[in-house]
């Protein structure tokens, strides 16, 4: 694991709290926002930040977040400009983990062997790249693993045996299991159904489990995270931002909407 992410884990099984990762769409409801929304969002509790690369055909993405990459990338939001965000980030946020979600289109346009580097050196901890299995990585695996990027892998609940334990041996950084069948802000979330699947996991990985998809609020988030060490939260979120008029308004949505999960989930432990 990156020190960053290693650090944001270790800590948190220390304090018995469960880590919590707001998704948010870089440039989303506007460009200037984003820094400021991030930073709102640690204050409120994140410990963890995912942040969506926009593109124009995401495969795992539900119409909210497919909708945010839109107004970003009508905004000019480019993967040069994400990275310009975590770096802007950086200037006062030296602690909390960032982990990029996207695809690998932008990845393969920036430049498979460099892209890595600039990531690190922008302040990216870790990628999750949605449809770059990790056994694919190729030599964009070797330029994340000499940068010290971590690999944020993928399991659903349609994941073999098998290829659970061959995923968990590529992955680094955490697990994120994919809590149900179809797209991102989709479905309903039974939490029940995930001790088996996460049970399955620990079985061949150390790796803290993330659980994400499908959690919309506290209480939904509480009952997951009696199963994973870390909560997902994403389009609702995502969704709550778009309203948002002034930069101002997007920081208190994003400490709105993050403050009292982290009460709970608190509460809780």
């Amino acid at each position: 694991m990156s020190g960053r992410i290693e650090d944001c884990f270790a800590a948190a099984r220390k304090a018995g709290r469960k880590v919590l990762v707001p998704f948010i769409t870089a440039g989303d409801p506007d460009p200037s926002w984003s820094v400021p929304v991030m930073h709102a969002l640690v204050e409120a509790g994140a410990d963890l930040i995912e942040l969506g690369v926009p593109f124009s055909d995401p495969m795992a993405d539900g119409t909210v977040i497919q909708l945010a990459s839109e107004r970003a990338i009508e905004k000019q939001v480019s993967l040069q400009g994400v990275l310009q965000m975590v770096a802007a980030f950086r200037e006062q946020d030296k602690r909390t983990p960032v982990v990029l979600m996207g695809y690998m289109n932008p990845v393969e346009h920036y430049g498979r062997k460099r892209f890595p580097a600039a990531a690190k050196s922008a302040g990216v901890d870790g990628l999750l790249l949605v449809d770059c299995p990790p056994e694919e990585r190729g030599d964009l695996g070797a330029a994340m693993s000499e940068a010290g990027l971590d690999g944020i892998c993928l399991i659903a609940p349609t994941t073999t045996r098998d290829r659970v334990r061959n995923i968990c041996s590529h992955a680094s950084g955490f697990i994120y299991y994919v809590s149900l069948k179809g797209i991102t802000g989709a479905g309903q979330l039974n939490s029940s159904g995930l001790a088996e699947p996460v049970r399955q996991i620990r079985e061949f990985s150390d790796l803290p489990v993330a659980v994400g998809f499908g959690i919309k609020n506290a209480e939904m988030a509480v009952r997951v995270a009696g199963h994973a060490d870390a909560v997902v939260i994403g389009s609702a979120l995502v969704e709550a931002l778009a309203e948002a008029g002034s930069e101002d308004q997007a920081c208190s949505i994003a400490t709105a909407f993050v403050a009292p999960v982290r009460q709970s989930l608190d509460n809780t432990a």
